[in-house]
């Protein structure tokens, strides 16, 4: 799936759209990347001598990537963030690295879902997170 299939389900437009291909897709599973950058918005303020992805924004890449696989069905619909549970960050993330980003849907409650994701670069684990998401309809 290429940015302007995923841009036909999720909300989100530059420059805060953090999924550029899914490359697998499922009910219960997704894996997508995104090619981080030098000109990142993000990047100018963070930090301009030594440029890193803020963790935040790799949580907000695994909650969207979520939402492409919940809302390929369901075009239209808003996902919004309920809360972030367990989320680590083990790398620094920089331009020219590429995010692996994989998800799983742990529990589906019709308009309150839960998933698990993990942001990796060359199979090193970036960060992972657990996340309750409102779906909007």
């Amino acid at each position: 799936m290429n940015i302007d299939e995923i841009k036909e389900i999720l909300p989100h437009r530059e420059p805060f759209i953090f999924v550029d291909e899914v490359l697998e897709v499922s009910d219960t599973n997704i894996k997508a990347k995104r090619d981080i950058r030098a000109d990142e918005f993000f990047f100018a303020g963070h930090f301009p001598q030594e440029p890193i992805m803020p963790g935040v924004l790799m949580v907000e890449a695994i909650a969207q990537t979520g939402g492409v696989m919940l809302l390929r069905k369901n075009k239209g619909a808003l996902p919004l963030f309920m809360a972030i549970e367990k989320a680590r960050f083990k790398r620094i993330v920089r331009p020219g690295d590429t995010l692996i980003i994989e998800v799983e849907l742990l529990r589906d409650r019709g308009s309150v879902v839960k998933i698990a994701g993990t942001a990796k670069v060359n199979d090193e684990l970036a960060c992972e997170a657990t996340i309750l998401a409102g779906i909007k309809t």
